[in-house]
């Protein structure tokens, strides 16, 4: 088995401990000194991503045997899943992320889990998004307590962005941050808009907010550096050696909507040199309780729609690419088992993604646990060999320089028991 063994994920673990102190200082450090100012974006897959699908242990006897003629083919084989390392695979509609993975741009977690071993969505997303091994154990998130504990101290307004309708529950707590949504309503006419800035300009916190959200628009709105083979995603180029294999089909259309219009607001966000370095939205429909497919089929469609917008925003960042960090995370797993009506229901490990050019990537992480019957949790789902907070810890202390005694502190409390992995990000 090509994952990585036992004894190697204990070591990992054991010197991230050690070496903690030293490579969070060594990379405040290094961004001073190379004037490198990274950037994370926070995906949150709300709806229990199916691991086993996204990310088929191609090389578990016991895969085949529980997901029958929802079990995704081997790499190599007509509709097969894409390589990774020997052992798993890639769903085939992940196609940027495949690319990624061969240009060492990014870490497959699997296995993985936050401390929730219950099923319920709503608490499910609250652990993981509060930073606790308890549902409604704390009203503020783990990414905003990170902010707060950041280089700087988090008192710039902008140093986050949370983009969606609300702002989510691990972008709340005592660091300031700015938000921002598609707008649903047609664009004002610059009469009225004068009209109700002379009505605002009394007011200091209503012109304040309007200001800063007329600035939000059009920072948002602003022409993006966007590659021209990222703008309209043709085919993919001819694969070099562990690259996506040749004869994959046509790259699905870019994303449209509201996904399309949040990614390319991400993006204008971030690009921006005194910018927020930290951005975080949702997507949401991946509980797939029926009909769930396998290379083909609804949650084919979902994960295409998730790497194009994945594509994007790589174009879209340009240059800043190489600075970014993008973590693709999800409440929990489902069932290892296709249930009665063709799909997967709410299980407990899942897998995660970290893509970007400052990671360290080419990689899959995984203590994997089998898939026999007496290898899974509670006799029905994936068991979590690695939790989550160890692959957070890692990327806010390496990416963001936040010091290991906050992470313990306040970012992630009482979560001595899961130490930081260590390189996960590019020296």
């Amino acid at each position: 088995m090509s994952a990585m063994k036992r004894r190697e994920f204990l070591r990992v673990g054991a010197w991230a401990t050690g070496g903690a102190l030293i490579t969070s200082r060594l990379a405040f450090a290094h961004a001073a000194a190379t004037g490198r100012r990274p950037r994370f974006v926070l995906v949150i897959l709300r709806g229990a991503l199916d691991g086993l699908a996204a990310v088929p242990p191609c090389g578990d006897r016991g895969y085949g045997r529980l997901r029958g003629e929802f079990a995704l083919r081997a790499p190599g084989e007509p509709k097969g899943a894409l390589p990774l390392d020997g052992f798993f695979g890639l769903h085939p509609s992940l196609g940027f992320l495949g690319q990624s993975y061969a240009a060492r741009e990014l870490i497959v977690f699997h296995a993985v889990a936050s401390p929730y071993r219950e099923r319920s969505h709503f608490d499910g997303q609250d652990v993981l998004e509060n930073g606790t091994a308890q549902a409604h154990a704390s009203q503020s998130g783990w990414l905003n307590r990170a902010l707060a504990q950041a280089p700087g101290g988090g008192r710039r307004r902008d140093a986050g962005v949370a983009l969606g309708q609300n702002v989510p529950l691990v972008m709340r707590g005592p660091a300031e941050v700015t938000s921002w949504s598609p707008s649903k309503l047609t664009g004002l006419d610059d009469d009225t808009l004068a009209r109700i800035t002379d009505l605002y300009a009394r007011d200091p916190l209503l012109s304040v907010r309007l200001a800063d959200a007329l600035m939000a628009d059009r920072v948002a709105a602003e022409p993006g550096a966007m590659a021209p083979d990222m703008a309209a995603p043709p085919n993919m180029a001819p694969a070099q050696a562990g690259q996506v294999q040749a004869g994959q089909p046509p790259a699905p259309p870019a994303p449209g909507g509201a996904y399309a219009e949040t990614v390319r607001a991400a993006a204008g966000f971030l690009r921006q040199e005194d910018g927020p370095q930290v951005a975080v939205f949702d997507t949401t429909g991946w509980d797939t309780h029926a009909n769930e497919g396998a290379a083909e089929g609804q949650l084919a469609g979902r994960l295409a729609a998730l790497d194009k917008g994945l594509a994007t925003l790589k174009g879209e960042l340009g240059p800043v690419w190489k600075d970014t960090a993008v973590l693709l995370v999800t409440e929990f797993g489902r069932t290892a088992a296709i249930n009665g009506t063709r799909g997967t229901d709410h299980g407990t490990a899942t897998m995660a993604f970290l893509a970007g050019g400052a990671v360290a990537g080419g990689r899959v992480i995984a203590d994997w646990p089998g898939l026999s019957s007496h290898e899974l949790y509670q006799g029905r789902d994936l068991t979590p060999t690695l939790d989550l907070r160890c692959v957070l810890k890692g990327v806010l202390e390496e990416h963001l320089a936040i010091a290991p005694r906050a992470l313990e502190a306040t970012v992630f409390p009482q979560s001595e028991r899961a130490r930081a992995l260590a390189g996960l990000i590019r020296a």
